[in-house]
């Protein structure tokens, strides 16, 4: 009995995250007065709960599952069949138009209040950028961090909010059709560029850690997330293998929120499963 308790006990992560997900669901669908929250949401949850419990059941494709699962509905349900851009220019767009609808709502839920949570499991579990960028050879880093290249992530923020802010002051008409096909267009210039580097750094991770604009949200939230990977440094033996194998580069050997690199882990969890010691959880 007590075995089995120990074992239902694992999985309360999972029923907490669904359960966080269905009041975000239940609220929207109030607040808007549209099945639509209620439907998305709840899908959104299931997928990462059931994702985390294939996670703890050991099964080595859950994290994949879940950003097929989450990642090709919002590219390709919400972005290309429903044309709304989830993109950060749509985003902008929203925040611009004074509505508080779709990129508006899915910003403020996985990348702007969402960290305080969950840091950047949206980065780990729903990018749909990342969801291919997971496949490619370079999962762990074969060349050290260029940390000064991360300054274009904030050129590339400021390029997205000036244009968008641009199309607005020049009252350009047709809008909404402009930002389908910029959603289009950066899809496949973020692809490109992230394959690009990927091969040329030898890093899958490397658009997320030098270009990708979201982050500029998501990191100073991410610091203070409640879900994050805490090392007992009385058990660590500094043995290094949880530096080898993170996609981030984060110093996860530290107890520390202000680790190097603390605020990129997307918590995929390859560092709990390199510890000889268990230091990490």
């Amino acid at each position: 009995m007590m075995r089995k308790n120990k074992m239902l006990r694992k999985y309360v992560p999972s029923v907490l995250l669904f359960l966080l997900f269905e009041a975000v669901a239940v609220a929207l669908w109030i607040a808007k007065d549209n099945m639509f929250y209620l439907l998305n949401f709840s899908y959104i949850g299931g997928c990462l709960a059931l994702g985390t419990v294939l996670f703890t059941a050991g099964k080595c494709y859950a994290r994949h599952f879940v950003q097929l699962a989450v990642g090709s509905y919002m590219l390709l349900y919400l972005g290309i069949i429903s044309r709304e851009n989830m993109q950060i220019e749509g985003f902008w767009y929203y925040l611009f138009l004074g509505v508080f609808e779709a990129a508006t709502i899915h910003y403020s839920v996985a990348k702007i209040f969402g960290p305080l949570v969950f840091g950047r499991g949206w980065c780990g579990y729903a990018c749909w950028t990342a969801m291919v960028l997971d496949f490619l050879p370079y999962k762990q880093p074969k060349k050290a961090r260029k940390e000064k290249l991360g300054i274009l992530r904030y050129v590339m923020f400021a390029l997205s909010l000036t244009v968008v802010s641009c199309l607005f002051l020049m009252k350009i008409a047709h809008l909404e059709e402009i930002m389908f096909r910029m959603f289009l267009a950066g899809n496949a210039v973020y692809y490109i560029a992230g394959i690009v580097l990927a091969f040329v750094l030898k890093d899958n991770r490397a658009f997320c850690k030098y270009l990708c604009p979201v982050t500029v949200f998501l990191k100073p939230m991410s610091y203070f997330s409640l879900l994050r990977i805490h090392c007992d440094e009385n058990k660590c033996v500094h043995c290094g293998k949880c530096l080898q194998v993170c996609p981030m580069n984060v110093e996860v050997n530290q107890e520390s929120r202000k680790r190097k690199n603390g605020t990129e882990c997307i918590l995929c969890y390859e560092c709990t499963k390199a510890c000889p010691t268990k230091a990490l959880h």
